[in-house]
């Protein structure tokens, strides 16, 4: 999350502020394969809502047009920041875990923190 965030924060250092809600729904609206759903999902038990996704011409407001199109290049790109942050997380997860078996009545040690 740490890297998504400063994905968001780094290419936008005096508006991201301004951004962070559509992040945040780009986040919560994406699969994650830990939950086998979006985190929309676990929450409020139903499929997260679809954008519609800009089509030239269909505003009649220039600026709310080019809103629009800001927003649609903010959200392709915020979803390749979050696939680059998935991609790190795996990566740094692999080299630090290794997979472990066990069978019923093996003896464990426990560490809890």
């Amino acid at each position: 999350m740490g890297v998504y965030l400063r994905c968001l924060a780094g290419d936008r250092p005096r508006n991201w502020l301004r951004w962070l809600p559509w992040a945040e729904d780009c986040y919560n609206s994406s699969y994650q394969s830990a939950l086998q759903t979006t985190p929309f999902q676990v929450v409020y038990s139903w499929p997260p809502p679809t954008l519609l996704s800009y089509e030239p011409g269909v505003a009649r407001v220039v600026a709310l047009d080019r809103q629009l199109q800001e927003r649609d290049a903010f959200l392709a790109e915020i979803r390749e920041c979050l696939l680059q942050a998935q991609d790190y997380m795996k990566e740094y997860h692999d080299k630090t875990h290794r997979r472990v078996e066990f069978e019923v009545s093996d003896w464990v040690w426990l560490r809890l923190h």
